[in-house]
């Protein structure tokens, strides 16, 4: 059997389900396609991913295709449409089963129903769930459907019921003469119709893409640093790179997986220190999967006006009030460092997530909707479930059940009492 590895948000090697099953193949190959679709404008007027991510994968990809190599197995890498590339993949090669993670979310899906439209209908489509830390066969409930709407209700009795599964090793390598040559090369930021750019000095995560990058990371702050050991007192810091594990980006796109980060944990409370600190990347590493699973109870909900609740709004739609706050030109100064912070550098910390978000949806009363579609232009650590999930949290819509507002200058006085961040994003002018 002929075996083919359609690599999406999984792209590592070491606890990828869909990489283990295909190896068994006679010949196994594997694909990447940067869809030219991810670089269009969206109906709220962004490109759907902008340079700083753009980047991200193009460095996650170039990492992939080496640690693929090192196990004779080649990446084709094409800037075409799936339902273009991988009916000609599969005519060449002869493919009898393709493997993939599965995504649940509309643009993902109408993409794998073109893909099997436009193959043979003996081929075998194999999906896995990949990006869980509580796999859905564990979780204790009977159904989708059954989720709580309320965090702290679906994290107890996950806590209580779910073991969590070990990790997948990497494979063993195929034979030598698996290794296909290609000249299929990946696209630089001018193929994709996006600008070059050098890293802000000032940016809080100046790492690269990949699987070993993610792999560093942790090696850094769990092993060398030891700075998980401080996590929760930490986190809602903004300035650094070390006042959060900054996990998030390599997690978005797969590099590394929930669990392989969980039994990090493990081995760092067993080894080093176990407090409320190391608790608290397990508790956020839930909130991911919480997100995950709202999306799976409420599917395309989760994109529309009114959210999850159906919430009646009159939201506004401002052209003025959007380019003031995507520029940082608002009357809170907290807001616009925030602002200024993602559009040079791709990446906000958690606190000002929640501070721009509230501010835009509950103080501007903007659609809340073209902050998330901003949020996912822009984010170098856009991740579909997490980003529009807690978008509906923090704008009415969503799974908050006290409906929280911030006081944007008492968090700016709690979390820059001494005004260090907004010095540092406010001495210039954007655009």
């Amino acid at each position: 059997m002929n075996n083919l590895i359609w690599f999406r948000n999984d792209l590592r090697v070491t606890d990828n389900e869909s990489l283990i099953k295909a190896m068994n193949g006679k010949k196994v190959i594997a694909v990447y396609c940067f869809d030219p679709r991810h670089y269009e404008v969206d109906n709220f007027g962004f490109k759907k991913t902008e340079k700083y991510r753009a980047k991200f994968l193009m460095e996650t990809i170039t990492n992939l295709r080496a640690n693929l190599k090192q196990l004779n197995v080649t990446l084709f890498v094409f800037h075409d449409k799936p339902e273009v590339v991988l009916p000609k993949l599969v005519k060449e090669n002869e493919i009898n089963n393709i493997f993939l993670q599965k995504e649940w979310t509309p643009e993902e899906i109408d993409v794998f129903d073109a893909v099997i439209a436009s193959v043979p209908a003996l081929v075998n489509f194999d999906e896995s769930f990949g990006q869980f830390l509580f796999h859905p066969d564990d979780i204790p409930y009977d159904g989708f459907e059954k989720i709580p709407d309320v965090f702290t209700t679906f994290r107890k009795k996950c806590e209580k019921y779910v073991q969590i599964k070990s990790i997948y090793p990497s494979p063993e390598p195929k034979e030598p003469t698996n290794l296909i040559e290609t000249t299929t090369k990946i696209p630089t930021l001018h193929d994709l119709g996006l600008r070059d750019f050098s890293t802000d000095s000032r940016t809080a995560f100046p790492f690269q893409g990949g699987e070993d990058e993610a792999n560093n990371r942790i090696a850094s702050y769990f092993w060398k640093t030891e700075k998980l050991a401080y996590y929760k007192k930490t986190r809602n810091g903004l300035i650094g790179k070390d006042y959060s594990s900054k996990l998030s980006a390599w997690l978005a796109n797969g590099s590394i997986s929930a669990r392989t980060i969980y039994w990090q944990v493990k081995k760092f409370e067993k080894e080093v220190i176990k407090n409320q600190d190391t608790y608290w990347l397990i508790f956020e590493l839930i909130w991911r999967d919480y997100f995950k699973y709202v999306s799976l109870k409420h599917q395309n909900k989760i994109f529309y006006l009114g959210g999850i609740l159906n919430a009646d709004y009159q939201w506004e739609n401002s052209i003025e009030a959007k380019e003031n706050w995507i520029k940082g030109n608002t009357k809170e100064p907290f807001v616009n460092a925030n602002m200024k912070e993602l559009a040079l550098t791709g990446w906000m910390s958690n606190r000002g997530r929640q501070n721009v978000a509230s501010f835009w949806s509950k103080e501007l009363e903007q659609d809340w909707r073209v902050g998330a579609a901003y949020f996912e232009s822009m984010l170098i650590d856009y991740d579909v479930h997490s980003n529009w999930g807690n978008w509906m949290y923090n704008s009415g819509v969503g799974n908050d059940p006290r409906n929280r507002r911030f006081n944007i200058p008492r968090q700016a006085s709690m979390y820059d009492a001494n005004g260090k961040f907004q010095k540092l994003w406010l001495q210039e002018t954007l655009f």
